[in-house]
């Protein structure tokens, strides 16, 4: 293989593409044509809808139900926002590296792989906290639970993705539909039993500002604020359905826009009916959290807590099953492009990258044994901010220094929406460190072992003629013609 020098890179010629045959790429690809809008907005809520399930709850301990309440108005702000922007550039960069094709573009390949990286621990680690809550509803259920439920989830839902990505994403839209009409169940039962008292039952304690209605204070609002993301974390993995989409500068904004608007109605009502239905304190470690508050309001099971029960774990089921989709997408493109070790990229006869799906499957799998939903939880928000962040300054930075590239759909608000945005995820950022800084710099640990994986070998073995770098070499010619 040949070795070129970007011609983007600083005059240290720091990073080297090396030219690939034909059959490189032939040996992976996608399955184009897979998706249209509305499945990409069936995808979009799938990513999230285990949220709307369990692990929200968790903000209940840190913040009481006002500092949930008001950590949730502003990350939906932040994912609002965030979705206007990502609509923009998905339309720009229509490929399967979503955020690292959109960072790589603004910010070179060192800035590609920061985002595409924080992408990829959010990801990876994000089912393993899911399988920790589909263990507890099956316990809940069928009295079983643990290490056999996680590895009985991983083994079957990754050979579905291995299968072919038409038929599941086809599937995952009917579980998340049916996980939707559990959700409706939910909050339409809860009305009736709904009481303000019920969401100020957490008494007050001595921090500052504390109140019936912020019982830990002003800071129970910025350690609220992880188990807030819950409600929308991965929502912005609908670009990695680039490459599989029909008319990806149509469908892709329609499916962020549309999922999003979806999620905030569910997370708003779910906020207010679940707590205001059974009381705050009585789901603040709650694993199970719609069923206990059903079952608190009604005295006992009924068909109600037992039909949630069960539909519900379709729903952390339907998030299970699109987030290994989101992982492997991201894998592949950043090992299509050298970033990561480039076997990983390779596809079967169904087009489906099988060794992205099955090694990410695997660390989940150990991570699941843990048993730490929360903390997980924790782990997967530190990857998903610091993305975030990185995303939004690309915005930012192609909105200024590239204001005339062909933007198919545009921001409302421009570089405010942004702004707005890139402020929220810096603040998200911070708050893990509020609720357990062992975690979360555990987690930094581990996105410093990739940075320096890149740093030490992958820069110098990148691939030239990716979707990626086409388009950022075409940028980059453009801008030298001004």
């Amino acid at each position: 293989m040949a070795l070129e020098h970007s011609s983007a890179t600083p005059p240290t010629h720091a990073i080297d593409f090396e030219a690939v045959g034909s059959t490189y790429f032939q040996e992976r690809e996608l399955k184009k044509g897979a998706a249209g809008w509305v499945l990409l907005v069936g995808l979009g809520v799938a990513y999230v809808i285990s949220g709307d399930y369990a692990g929200w709850n968790f903000g209940l301990a840190q913040g009481g139900w006002g500092g949930l309440f008001i950590a949730t108005l502003l990350m939906a702000t932040m994912y609002l926002c965030m979705c206007f922007s990502l609509a923009e550039l998905s339309s720009m960069v229509p490929t399967a590296g979503g955020g690292y094709g959109f960072a790589r573009t603004a910010f070179g390949p060192l800035g590609g792989f920061l985002t595409g990286t924080a992408i990829l621990i959010e990801y990876a680690i994000a089912p393993a906290a899911i399988a920790v809550f589909i263990g507890a509803y099956c316990e809940s259920l069928f009295g079983i639970g643990g290490w056999m439920i996680y590895l009985a989830f991983y083994i079957v839902f990754i050979g579905i993705h291995i299968f072919g990505v038409g038929e599941a994403l086809k599937l995952m839209f009917i579980i998340t539909a049916v996980a939707a009409l559990a959700l409706a169940v939910f909050i339409v039962a809860m009305v009736p039993h709904f009481s303000v008292d019920k969401l100020l039952d957490i008494a007050p304690t001595t921090a500052a500002g504390a109140s019936n209605f912020l019982p830990y204070g002003y800071v129970g609002i910025w350690a609220a604020i992880p188990y807030a993301i819950w409600f929308f974390l991965a929502v912005e993995g609908v670009p990695l359905a680039a490459e599989e989409t029909k008319n990806p500068q149509r469908d892709m904004p329609r499916g962020l826009i549309g999922a999003m608007l979806i999620l905030v109605a569910f997370a708003g009502l779910i906020l207010l009916v679940g707590p205001g239905g059974a009381g705050s304190s009585t789901l603040v470690a709650s694993g199970n959290p719609l069923v206990e508050a059903l079952t608190t309001a009604y005295g006992s099971s009924t068909w109600m807590s037992g039909f949630v029960n069960l539909v519900g774990l379709a729903g952390l089921i339907a998030s299970f099953f699109s987030i290994i989709y989101a992982y492997s997408r991201q894998i592949f493109a950043l090992s299509r492009a050298g970033y990561l070790p480039r076997n990983l990229s390779l596809t079967n006869k169904n087009k489906a990258p099988v060794l992205a799906l099955v090694i990410p499957g695997v660390i989940g799998f150990l991570l699941s044994l843990t048993g730490q939903g929360d903390l997980l939880i924790l782990v997967a928000v530190f990857g998903a901010t610091i993305s975030y962040v990185l995303m939004m300054a690309s915005h930012i930075v192609l909105r200024l220094r590239r204001p005339d590239l062909h933007r198919p759909y545009r921001t409302p608000g421009g570089i405010v929406t942004s702004g707005v945005a890139l402020v929220l995820a810096c603040v998200a950022v911070i708050a893990g460190f509020l609720v357990d800084p062992r975690v979360v710099i555990g987690a930094a640990i581990i996105y410093g072992i990739f940075i320096a994986y890149f740093a030490i070998y992958s820069r110098h073995h990148l691939v030239a003629g990716t979707p990626e770098e086409e388009f950022a070499a075409i940028e980059q010619a453009e801008a030298t013609l001004k």
